[in-house]
């Protein structure tokens, strides 16, 4: 039995949850954990996903731990895994308790805790030699039963940072009580809002003014309210600049990674999502066989997941690829496949399907060619390849299917600046769902297929990447946007505009 803790902890103990994970074959999980982790650790595993404010009361620690104990003593290997660190607000010793009187084995791999993680998030340090020579971390909301309430006058007197957990919903009581027992209003308070989530928000306000401006700017929970701990906006390129991403759940990460490095605020509204082929009839079918061929050609990173997780639940390995060689359609498909732990033996220069059959074509004639892709796309490589006198298996390993209309407060309230489109259909959805008001915000597209379903609806994108990757999109944005400011620059004016900012957050 294992209670495991969120990722980014120092490297060994990383190491070790990662084993414990992939070992398990239950994940009893926060509901918060990204699915993408899930995926990427053991996709096999049975999870069970705990939703804290829904969790039965009036013990939800405890009735988790029953949960636990349940599964362990049918004989199961679980591991309980958790957001932060799981000793630290995180009901570790309710949940620990039917575990112990059970005398199952528990093994506790620690892992970050929230402040650690937010302050990192908002490019701040929580003690400093100056100004903070300590950091508290507490409750900013209690339990109802509890006798003792915090001592609030010992908490002002200290001369470092707090940070306040679960602080949102009760932070115009404790931002007031530690006011009234000492610490100024004007003690800057950073909040970091769902950190390292893809809507993830820092906030800089005061101790004053906190309670205020969370509710007037939306900051949500799960948050860290930094109390003495004052970031300073990073400047990027894109500082400013607030981006809606529309990758499926899951594959955002890279991305919004890039788009924060660069200076820019993200919302991540999916508008389509990556599911099984209705049957896997042809793709077992092909890797009945799959020895046979001389070439697997993979169009899409998805692909590349989608057939090795395949291959891997048919009881197969790389060992049935016999001599056959594996072709990618670009740099992050070929990275995928490394990532499988096998090595690409051709990469397209120009990640599109023209690009890899450029690539492939000097191939003698005759090969025998698996083209493994999604349900939708166009079939120009198919077609390219069997005009070269090859013989082309062309089958499905996954379907990108549209999402039903995003609800508009996914948006958020303040103004959308750029839309990144990565797939032509994720441009047609994005038609779909919003129509000309697609005219109103600034378009990124990761390619010309993709910027081809906007021009036929009159719509020109404003960026364009040369490189079909999260880091050429983030390149194409950059340079629209230095573009605009040379225009917007008076004549003879020195030194870059600094762009407007979104707000505080």
């Amino acid at each position: 039995m294992v209670v495991g803790a969120g990722p980014g902890s120092p490297d060994l103990l990383t190491l070790r949850a990662v084993e414990r994970i992939r070992a398990a074959e239950v994940i009893v999980h926060d509901a918060l954990v990204p699915r993408r982790i899930l995926d990427e650790i053991n996709p096999s595993a049975e999870r069970i996903p705990v939703a804290r404010d829904a969790a039965p009361r009036p013990n939800p620690g405890v009735a988790t731990g029953h949960l636990l104990a349940r599964l362990a003593l049918e004989g199961r290997s679980v591991v309980r895994l958790k957001g932060g660190d799981p000793g630290v607000f995180a009901r570790l010793t309710e949940e620990l308790e039917p575990l112990r009187h059970a005398g199952i084995p528990v093994e506790i791999v620690p892992g970050v805790t929230a402040a650690l993680a937010a302050a990192a998030a908002a490019g701040v340090s929580l003690t400093n030699r100056e100004a903070a020579s300590s950091c508290t971390i507490v409750t900013g909301r209690e339990a109802d039963d509890k006798a003792d309430t915090l001592d609030y006058t010992s908490l002002a007197s200290l001369p470092g940072t707090l940070a306040v957990y679960m602080g949102i919903e009760q932070v115009a009581r404790w931002s007031r009580a530690v006011i009234d027992a000492g610490r100024p209003g004007d003690t800057p308070v950073t909040i970091v809002s769902r950190c390292s989530w893809p809507d993830q928000q820092v906030g800089l306000t005061t101790l004053e003014e906190c309670a205020a401006d969370i509710a007037r700017h939306g900051w949500r929970s799960p948050a860290v309210v930094l109390v003495g701990a004052s970031a300073e906006p990073v400047a990027g390129p894109l500082q400013g600049r607030r981006v809606l991403v529309t990758r499926p759940s899951g594959q955002e990460g890279e991305l919004i990674a890039a788009i924060r490095a660069a200076g820019g605020a993200c919302v991540h509204v999916p508008l389509i999502e990556i599911v099984e082929p209705r049957s896997w009839d042809g793709v077992d079918a092909a890797i009945a066989r799959i020895d046979t061929y001389d070439w697997i050609v993979f169009a899409s990173s998805n692909g590349v997941r989608a057939f090795f997780r395949r291959l891997a639940a048919l009881g197969r390995d790389g060992r049935d690829l016999g001599t056959v060689r594996l072709a990618a359609i670009g740099q992050g498909t070929r990275r995928q496949v490394e990532t499988c732990g096998y090595r690409c033996d051709l990469t397209a220069d120009v990640a599109r399907s023209e690009g890899l059959l450029e690539a492939l074509g000097t191939s003698p004639r005759g090969g025998r060619f698996l083209l493994l892709r999604a349900d939708k796309g166009r079939d120009v490589l198919r077609r390219g390849l069997e005009s070269f006198g090859h013989h082309v298996d062309e089958v499905a390993v996954y379907e990108s299917r549209a999402v039903e209309a995003p609800p508009e407060s996914a948006l958020g309230t303040l103004p959308i600046d750029w839309l990144v489109l990565t797939s032509s259909f994720t441009a047609e959805t994005a038609l779909h769902h919003w129509g000309d008001r697609l005219r109103s915000w600034k378009i990124a597209t990761i390619s010309p297929v993709t910027s081809s379903v906007l021009l036929r609806a009159g719509i020109h994108p404003s960026a364009e990447a040369t490189e079909a990757s999260a880091i050429g999109i983030v390149a194409a944005m950059v340079r629209r946007e230095e573009e605009s400011a040379e225009v917007d620059r008076p004549a003879g004016s020195p030194g870059d505009v600094n762009l407007p900012p979104i707000g505080r957050d």
